[in-house]
């Protein structure tokens, strides 16, 4: 037979006590309280932090105030001591409260500029695409395509590569390309713009790189002795990059790529336009890649 103490709830009470026990309550006595505690904590949790954010002030916007002038005349003076990022904050809260007008439009073309000078290429040329889409007509809208051109040049080095140079015409000539044809339409658009004449030395700079690349990927043809792809690119570059200096090599490389091929008739062909020549190859049709103005110009900044 089990006996059954009346005082058990008390007994138990008095062990937990006597053993240190840091609870003065029985266990089940708690249950209700800690399941209400949770409840509570969830509903803080769920409400999100806009309860938090609530208990603290805002940071307040000291350019809230300011007139469109203000904020253009801050965000060129930040342009102009290079701080870039304040810079283009401050354009794009003109654009947005001040849409319409002088200022806007300019703060439109000078955010490309800064996001270029910035390093943020991607976001340059989404700018000045827009500034070309929304104001064809501007007047300084022949710098937008300047700019577009000059953001994709493969010309600014970093620190490393002018301790190690390397031979930027082994890299993918994309860029060059891209840079070529934004130029391009610059030339071709506004042949009299003040900033022709720069992007035309850029252009031809950009070709003889171009050209330089294909008799990269000639000489790989010829170790590899894949001679028919080798007098292929050879040969492209003398029909598509003619007055460059790869010329030279590359009908030198068509005529040891067709005698390899035993095709003596097309290396003599070959052999002839290079005695033709001979007497050019000397010449520096166009620029060096050390010719070449390798950022912009202080005199093409966007004029306000």
């Amino acid at each position: 037979m089990v006996f059954r103490h009346e005082s058990s709830i008390m007994d138990s009470f008095i062990i937990n006590s006597h053993y240190g026990s840091h609870s003065i309550m029985p266990t089940a006595f708690f249950k209700p309280f800690r399941l209400i505690l949770l409840l509570l904590a969830s509903s803080v949790f769920t409400s999100g932090c806009s309860t938090v954010a609530s208990w603290f002030p805002e940071e307040i916007d000291k350019t809230k105030s300011w007139s469109a002038s203000k904020l253009y005349a801050e965000a060129k003076a930040n342009l102009s001591e290079g701080e870039y990022k304040t810079a283009i904050e401050l354009y794009e809260k003109l654009e947005a409260r001040y849409p319409h007008g002088a200022y806007a439009q300019q703060a439109q073309l000078e955010t490309a500029y800064a996001y270029y000078k910035y390093d943020e290429p991607e976001s340059a040329i989404a700018a000045a695409d827009r500034f070309i889409k929304l104001h064809p007509r501007h007047a300084n809208v022949d710098y937008a395509y300047y700019l577009r051109g000059l953001t994709t040049f493969p010309a600014r080095k970093s620190v490393f590569e002018f301790i190690f140079p390397q031979d930027e015409s082994k890299r993918d000539p994309n860029s060059s390309l891209e840079s070529f044809n934004y130029f391009s339409l610059l030339a071709s658009k506004y042949p009299n713009s003040k900033y022709t004449k720069d992007a035309i030395v850029r252009m031809r700079y950009l070709r003889n790189k171009v050209a330089k690349h294909e008799l990269h990927v000639a000489r790989y043809y010829m170790r590899r002795e894949a001679y028919i792809a080798a007098a292929g690119r050879a040969s492209y570059v003398v029909k598509h990059y003619q007055k460059t200096p790869a010329v030279k090599e590359a009908l030198l490389i068509m005529v040891d790529a067709y005698t390899k091929l035993d095709q003596p008739r097309l290396a003599q062909d070959a052999q002839r336009v290079y005695d033709a020549n001979a007497d050019k190859f000397h010449e520096k049709v166009f620029y060096d890649e050390e010719g070449v103005i390798p950022g912009i110009p202080d005199w093409l900044k966007p004029e306000s």
